[in-house]
């Protein structure tokens, strides 16, 4: 691998790890002490690439390292950064043999205590708002570790990092903001395109009021003569039971795949996509999807699906079987399996490059599968169910809010308490849902990075569309985006042919 590409992997080892499949990760963790994240960022640099594209993908990924290591300082104020760092759910998907998969584990688990000694001097600068919000995923870390050894040291290793976050939680800053020049300088940095917090924000509240209408319709069409307030609420109580959501999301995995390929959306779309439970660690997320990376040999992606602990309270599991709606299920399924991140993973297993294969912009990522709902909709996707489009317009309104909640909450220019109740007004959240979706602000600044995407592409395609003229088609314009991979948003214009890097 280019000693450049390789400087870039070592900052994020997790990531790479994971979703590039670089397995010659497993069994490490990253040196997170501020020493040596600055002796890491200091290794970034060298002779420019043979390909320009590649070239300027990768200066995107070094420079945003500077940027949110060295300005923004992340692994000092974002215990998110060593969760990644600590968590073990990689070695449960089987991208080689349960014996190989088992000891890099071990090994992995072993440095656990030094690796969260260093986490915990290198976490003094985190806000109270953002300990609170990570807490319970700090805690979820430790699911499942075993009782030998190795894995009694590690527990024990926890506790301190766990004890630590709960101080922050009490004794923190009670200010999360990044500011707003150092939040557009960290979500325009890995995109290599400027940022313009202003023009954003009146880009999202643009795209609210847009989806707002859409969503009045739909309802319009569903039940004439009912609020669409009453239609919405109507429709998130109709869901299946815990035992249900796995039947429902297997057959809607089937659905969305034989679209996906029926409408050519993703080119070559193969591969085997199972649906199951997230692993212990990972069950604070109701859904998403673990890929065959691209440097692995082929194996099953899995469509993490978790249904509510069977002893919650009643309450609590009815809040979160909402979320897998008839209604809304179907929208989830879309963005995890097809045409969203599973076809997408399929193709990234083809990229020729290994800058290509191993960098993956975030924006595009989430905005290419968030970009793929609607996209369902305008290709007929249950043309004859307004449902459908009733879940596309709600899970979009949580998107554009999470990016107008960003902005306010990290200029300063909107509370906690507004930011509540803009997903309360907006996005059709109840309260706990709300203040969940609000805090995630605190600790995931660049969350926005859905809608974001989404509108980048759009306009991208917007753009094929008058250049290509009756030359242009979606499976044209899809093949040769996804040519590039996940290119930062604001290298994608290369997809055009322009020579935009």
């Amino acid at each position: 691998m280019d000693a450049r590409l390789r400087a870039v992997c070592d900052l994020m080892t997790a990531e790479v790890r994971e979703y590039a499949g670089l397995h010659d990760y497993d069994g490490e963790v990253q040196d997170l002490s501020d020493a040596g994240i600055r002796a890491g960022v200091a290794r970034l640099g060298g002779p420019p690439l043979p390909d320009a594209h590649d070239d300027a993908h990768l200066s995107a990924f070094e420079d945003w390292a500077r940027a949110y290591f060295i300005e923004a300082e992340e692994h000092r104020r974002n215990p998110l950064v060593h969760l990644g760092n600590l968590d073990l759910a990689v070695y449960d998907r089987e991208y080689a043999p349960s014996d190989q998969r088992a000891d890099a584990r071990r090994r992995h688990l072993a440095k656990w205590p030094d690796a969260i000694d260093a986490s915990i001097g290198a976490l003094d600068r985190v806000s109270a708002p953002v300990a609170r919000g990570l807490l319970d995923a700090v805690r979820g870390l430790a699911a499942d570790l075993g009782d030998d050894p190795i894995a009694t040291a590690a527990r024990a290793a926890h506790g301190r990092l766990t004890d630590r976050i709960r101080g922050l939680a009490e004794t923190g800053d009670p200010d999360p903001a990044l500011g707003g020049p150092l939040l557009a300088r960290v979500m325009g940095s890995i995109e290599a395109m400027p940022v313009a917090l202003g023009r954003l924000a009146e880009r999202a509240d643009a795209e609210r009021d847009r989806l707002r209408a859409w969503l009045v319709d739909a309802c319009a069409r569903l039940e004439p003569g009912t609020a669409a307030a009453e239609v919405i609420t109507n429709l998130l109580h109709d869901h299946p039971d815990a035992d249900g959501v796995l039947e429902e999301a297997r057959a809607q995995t089937d659905e969305v795949i034989a679209f996906t390929i029926a409408h050519n959306l993703v080119p070559g779309l193969d591969g085997e996509c199972r649906v199951g439970p997230a692993p212990p660690s990972r069950r604070w997320a109701m859904a998403m999807m673990s890929p065959a990376a691209p440097f692995e040999d082929d194996g099953p992606s899995w469509y993490h699906v978790t249904p509510p602990d069977t002893e919650w309270p009643q309450a609590k599991q009815e809040q979160w079987l909402q979320v897998f709606s008839r209604t809304t299920l179907p929208v989830i399924t879309a963005h995890e399996v097809a045409p969203g991140h599973f076809a997408h993973s399929r193709v990234l297993r083809t990229m020729s490059t290994d800058v290509r294969r191993s960098l993956h912009s975030p924006a595009f990522v989430e905005g290419w599968a968030h970009y793929t709902e609607e996209l369902c909709v305008e290709e007929g996707f249950r043309a004859d169910d307004p449902r459908f489009v009733i879940g596309v317009a709600l899970e979009a309104l949580v998107r554009v809010t999470r990016l107008a909640v960003a902005i306010g909450l990290h200029t300063r220019s909107m509370t906690m308490d507004e930011a509540v109740h803009r997903f309360e007004d907006d996005a059709h959240l109840e309260g706990p849902a709300a203040t969940s979706e609000a805090a995630r602000a605190t600790f995931d600044p660049t969350y926005g990075r859905y809608t974001w995407g989404k509108l980048e592409i759009v306009a991208l395609r917007s753009e094929a569309q008058a250049r290509w003229g009756r030359r242009y088609s979606h499976p044209r314009f899809h093949e040769q985006l996804l040519e590039l991979g996940s290119p930062p948003l604001g290298l994608m214009g290369a997809a055009l042919g322009d020579g935009a890097e």
